[in-house]
């Protein structure tokens, strides 16, 4: 299944939304197709390995949208994000551009209009109504044809479906106004009532032009900054980087790096791409991808991420992921889905958007008729200006933001924060989890054996380590590892050994230096008929603490032992105590014996927790859960954790750097901090909540001004300022988010 995201222009209002999609849903090979107006980007899905998109673009242009495609040469590797940001600049700067046209004529309109019945005015005008009349028509035809051109095209276009939309409700109005004054000035015969010439409402139809494009530039202005987490992250990559071709050095642009460039990197640059270090050394700061406040030291052999910033030292590295394949370029995706997506609770807002537009016409075309039926109201300019403002106080731009700006927002500062949240969906479904499943090794302990004890009985720790090291030197066992690299610390040479043999689940034997050795656990001990009374206590005590206890013995005698524990992280005690204080149930999930898991539950404090479970059976034991109407989070590593991650209500990936399974997890928390699940559950409650409280102001709005306005109390000119400020309002509400304490 292939994902396609593609920029939409045209654009206005949640009914336009509704539109796009009505018509790509119609291909018959297209899935999961969503529009979002907050980012005006349309994304669906396809098995099909060749989708038309020249044809979709086309069926979508017959109704006044159009689809920013993708150019045939775009460079394989290049982010394909940022054409849609290109197109967010030329959206800003047409409507910036038609704003100010009308703005020019507008100004003279309102200042003739408001003042032409004041004799003062009259005094210093000279000029007669009829000949005013002319001049405000002159003046009104360009905001009506120049600036307002955009709402009568995309009108068209939806009249000849049978469809109507934001677009059409702002035509309907202004056409009706202008078209009315047009035949008064030019044709007054046909207007005159018992010797009267009506008034004209040119003044009417260029301040709704100019109010509504002033408010759909500072919409934009904003709409902005509730996509600036992508941009950030998009400047992270530099577009030129040093590489070493053929013994010389040359500067390329970034779309011409390619798999196995040697980049050369210096002091103050940001590394381009992802790779490792094949010369020099480093402190790399990765806070913009990682969260990690703090430079890490880089050496030979060490893996950069892309985007990354090189605080100090100079290396050179070999390119390994380039693009959608490196981790910048994973997390802009994920960033970018996420924006993308719709929340459940947008649905409720896309059915009203659905069928708002056909019933607000409706209301208008009875607010005219009663104004004419009902003897004392017999007014047709009263009929056409309350016919008018209903149509432009209705226009759902509020309705259509109100969910998508805040996703945007929230999943941004997710990003910014290193919490990856992969869709809309998800941040609204986390406010309800209930129960919070822990995986042990990797997301409570560090998920790196280390040595804790050792316990020499003939020989110092020195010599111990370095008999034991010689022999784990050959095993690649993961404590193995951790036992050479304990004695590495040490700085010991390591002998070679003979006869070496590797028992599975028990130990390992050898011989060194003419000496046989035992190395692994009790039940190799005993199988050998080896002596451990002198340290039975301390394999008691050791095990109680859940450390892994490993006996060394020396032609079948006991000269040692030393314990390895998987360290818990520092920030695991302290996120339990918040998940716990949030009213969460916390169950840790191991696939440890009873007293080993009893005895880190203990350690830190968590009350629940399943033992002995095999990773194929920890999915049983989520859907154990679930059936007791829990909402559960597993957090585990994104990878033996996966049917797990996948059972639960939210899958949570923890990881750190180049590790993170970014793709595998419904939330990917990138620092592998689990503080930042508490932060996770804040920022969907916060996220939430700004939602609901855009959706309650856009329907008060709209449920409020048209009842006003068809009793003939609002101005179209006021509701034409209050509609653009309300969709305003929405977004700086979201942009709220950014500076929220999660």
């Amino acid at each position: 299944m292939k994902k396609y995201t593609i920029p939409v222009k045209g654009m206005t209002c949640a009914s336009c939304v509704a539109r796009v999609e009505k018509v790509v849903g119609k291909f018959d090979h297209l899935q999961n197709v969503a529009v979002n107006f907050a980012n005006e980007k349309l994304t669906f899905e396809s098995e099909h390995d060749k989708v038309d998109l020249h044809e979709i673009a086309g069926k979508v242009k017959e109704y006044g949208y159009e689809l920013e495609l993708p150019k045939e040469d775009h460079n394989s590797h290049t982010m394909e994000s940022t054409s849609g940001h290109q197109h967010d600049e030329e959206s800003y700067a047409g409507v910036k551009r038609d704003f100010l046209i009308s703005l020019i004529f507008t100004v003279p309109i309102f200042i003739i209009s408001m003042f032409y019945d004041f004799e003062f005015f009259r005094e210093i005008w000279q000029l007669d109504r009829d000949t005013t009349n002319k001049i405000l028509l002159i003046l009104t035809t360009p905001v009506m044809f120049i600036s307002g051109k955009r709402f009568f095209i995309i009108f068209w276009n939806n009249l000849k479906h049978f469809s109507a939309e934001m677009n059409s409700l702002v035509a309907i109005g202004t056409g009706a106004a202008y078209g009315y004054s047009v035949l008064t000035t030019l044709f007054p015969s046909l207007i005159v009532n018992e010797g009267t010439t009506p008034h004209v409402y040119f003044e009417t139809a260029a301040v709704i032009i100019t109010l509504i494009l002033l408010g759909r530039w500072l919409e934009d202005r904003a709409k902005k900054k509730t996509n600036s987490a992508v941009k950030k992250l998009l400047k992270l990559r530099p577009d030129k980087a040093l590489v070493k071709r053929n013994d010389k050095e040359e500067i390329v642009s970034y779309s011409d790096l390619i798999i196995g460039d040697v980049v050369i990197v210096k002091p103050g640059e940001n590394i381009p791409a992802d790779g490792e270090i094949i010369s020099g050394s480093s402190n790399i700061d990765e806070s913009m991808i990682t969260g990690e406040s703090m430079p890490v030291e880089k050496s030979i052999g060490a893996k950069v991420i892309g985007g990354t910033f090189n605080t100090s030292g100079s290396f050179n590295f070999k390119v390994e992921k380039l693009g959608d394949n490196s981790v910048l370029g994973k997390i802009i995706k994920m960033v970018e889905e996420a924006q993308g997506s719709k929340a459940p609770i947008q649905k409720l807002a896309d059915k009203i958007a659905s069928i708002f537009v056909p019933a607000v016409i409706f209301v208008a075309i009875l607010t005219f008729a009663a104004w004419l039926i009902f003897p004392e109201t017999l007014q047709f300019d009263k009929a056409l200006i309350n016919f008018v403002a209903v149509l432009i106080i209705a226009c759902p731009c509020a309705l259509g933001l109100a969910t998508p700006t805040a996703i945007m927002v929230g999943t941004g500062l997710g990003a910014n924060k290193g919490i990856l949240i992969k869709n809309g969906e998800i941040l609204e479904l986390m406010r309800e989890i209930n129960t919070i499943v822990l995986d042990k090794t990797g997301t409570i302990t560090e998920g790196k054996p280390k040595v804790s004890n050792i316990f020499s009985i003939d020989y110092n720790e020195s010599e111990l380590l370095q008999i034991i090291g010689s022999i784990e030197n050959k095993s690649e066992h993961p404590l193995s590892k951790a036992i050479v690299e304990k004695a590495k610390e040490y700085e010991l040479k390591f002998d070679e050994p003979d006869k070496f043999n590797s028992k599975s689940g028990f130990g390992l034997s050898a011989e060194l230096i003419g000496k046989q050795y035992l190395i692994g656990n009790k039940k190799m001990m005993e199988e050998n008929s080896v002596n451990l009374s002198q340290v039975e206590l301390k394999y008691s005590n050791y095990s109680n603490e859940g450390k892994t206890v490993i006996f060394t013995a020396e032609n079948n005698k006991l000269i040692g032992l030393l314990t390895i524990e998987d360290p818990v992280k520092e920030s695991s005690k302290s996120a339990i105590e918040k998940l716990k204080r949030s009213g969460l149930k916390v169950i840790m999930m191991t696939g440890d014996n009873e007293l080993v898991a009893k005895s880190l539950a203990a350690k830190i404090g968590i009350d629940d927790y399943f033992a002995n479970v095999l990773p194929e059976d920890k999915s049983g034991k989520v859907k154990e859960l679930q059936a007791n109407r829990n909402r559960i989070a597993m957090v585990g590593d994104g990878i033996n954790d996966a049917p797990a991650l996948a059972q639960a209500d939210v899958g949570i990936a923890i990881g750190k750097g180049t590790d993170i399974a970014i793709e595998t997890s419904d939330v990917t928390l990138v620092k592998g901090d689990l503080n930042d699940v508490v932060r996770a559950i804040n920022l969907s409650k916060s996220t939430i909540r700004t939602v609901k409280q855009n959706l309650f102001w856009a329907f008060i709005y709209n449920t409020l001004g048209i009842p006003l306005a068809a009793i003939g109390l609002l101005n179209p000119m006021i509701a034409a300022l209050a509609m653009s400020f309300s969709s305003i309002s929405v977004v700086t509400n979201s942009l709220r988010l950014k500076r929220a304490k999660i």
